[in-house]
């Protein structure tokens, strides 16, 4: 079953584009009409010597050149003169394959596991943070955020739940209920409050710088797609609008907190966590842990009070400046930032952690992330998707057909003047 058409964004000044499309259309196709004129004209005339036929010359290639721009720049878009001519209306047909090459391109080179981990290797970020944790005021910060989140992350799970989970699951039915599942409807609890965006934020931020540092490989990846008869500066021009689109797309991700996409990453995350609740090799996992839990003796003295008195003392804490949790924390911070700024083999270890961590979390979602590029693009209409990049293109494009035509004419009339010489 084929998935919806979603709707395409809006493109900005769309009256201005259409007018300013129409102007430069009806300029290069009154080039290429006036060079087919004067051609005609001097075919009335007698011979070719003479001025005439450097007129004739300069018109006749004027005209081919200005014709086989035309060709060009309309099989992006459509079929022209309407006949399926191989290889032409590029856009419409081959929409999803750019996609699949853009979600692949994004896979490949800016969510693969080697270059995030470089990439935090070479910014040093365990020396750099080690400094700035050092310093009193900066730990005093940390410790401050660190408190009101988990209080936040307190607020995010409802008593009535964590009762039930600690008198219900945890002591009367662990030996009843795998940990595995119990585990993923742990995560669907943290998604309740999108937590998880969190991380996608990160991700989108991250390939957004990416793609501004890699452009020149981006652009030699695109031209090597594309079909060979295209002219070069086509090539740029449909790769400059592309490039800023999908940037401007990752920015809007991150800025808009109910993006399509964003809610498309928010159902696959939801899907994980059933995922992990039916693996095999999580379900052996959690029964081996299970079995370590039931083995300790104090087990069975938790009570559902516990929840309550431990989120009535974090609020107290967290709230209170002068908390013993907040100045423990604070001195915890400058401590370890301490210890990692005088310690390089802390800061290697510190680093090493970081990189396992993130090469974790991009080996599991770097496809999912991917997926969404070219499964939006997948979804948008074809038509649609070929008028609005006309819109945004078209004007660009009509002045290569009047440089087309301009050139061609140069280059007859140069090369006609090469044969006179000659003869």
């Amino acid at each position: 079953m084929s998935s919806p058409t979603a709707t395409l964004p809006p493109v900005r000044d769309d009256r201005a584009k259409l007018a300013q499309l129409a102007v430069t259309k009806r300029r290069a196709t009154g080039l290429l009409v006036a060079a087919t004129g004067v051609f005609l004209l001097t075919l009335l005339g007698e011979g070719e010597r003479g001025w005439l036929g450097f007129v004739r010359a300069t018109a006749e290639a004027s005209m081919v050149g200005g014709l086989a721009d035309w060709f060009a720049v309309t099989a992006l878009f459509r079929h022209p003169l309407g006949i399926p001519i191989p290889h032409t209306a590029i856009i419409p047909e081959r929409k999803d394959q750019f996609g699949r090459t853009l979600g692949e391109f994004v896979q490949d080179n800016f969510l693969s596991p080697d270059a995030i981990v470089d990439r935090i290797r070479s910014g040093r970020l365990a020396a750099r943070a080690a400094e700035w944790l050092a310093d009193p005021a900066n730990a005093a910060t940390v410790a401050r955020h660190s408190a009101d989140i988990v209080v936040g992350l307190t607020d995010t799970l409802r008593d009535e739940e964590v009762h039930a989970l600690i008198e219900d699951t945890v002591i009367a039915r662990i030996e009843a209920v795998p940990l595995a599942p119990l585990a993923g409807r742990a995560l669907d609890m943290m998604t309740a409050q999108n937590r998880h965006h969190e991380l996608l934020d990160t991700l989108v931020r991250g390939i957004d710088r990416a793609m501004a540092e890699n452009r020149d490989e981006l652009r030699a990846r695109f031209g090597r797609e594309s079909p060979w008869w295209v002219p070069e500066p086509i090539d740029g021009r449909i790769f400059e609008k592309l490039f800023d689109g999908l940037r401007k797309l990752l920015q809007e991700i991150a800025a808009d907190p109910r993006h399509e996409l964003r809610m498309e990453f928010d159902k696959r995350v939801r899907a994980l966590a059933v995922d992990l609740g039916s693996s095999p090799t999580l379900r052996a996992r959690g029964e081996e842990l299970k079995r370590e839990l039931l083995a300790h003796p104090e087990l069975r003295q938790w009570s559902s009070a516990l929840w309550r008195d431990v989120k009535e003392t974090l609020r107290a804490q967290a709230a209170d400046p002068d908390s013993e949790l907040r100045r423990r924390l604070a001195e915890l911070m400058q401590a370890a930032g301490a210890r990692l700024r005088d310690d390089p083999a802390v800061q290697a270890k510190a680093e090493e952690l970081a990189a396992a961590g993130v090469r974790y979390v991009s080996s599991h979602f770097h496809d999912e992330i991917a997926s969404l590029v070219s499964g939006t693009v997948a979804r948008w209409d074809a038509n649609e998707t070929s008028r609005k990049l006309e819109l945004l293109l078209g004007p660009d494009l009509q002045f290569i057909r009047i440089n087309g035509t301009v050139v061609g004419g140069l280059a007859g009339l140069a090369l006609h003047t090469v044969v006179v010489l000659l003869g």
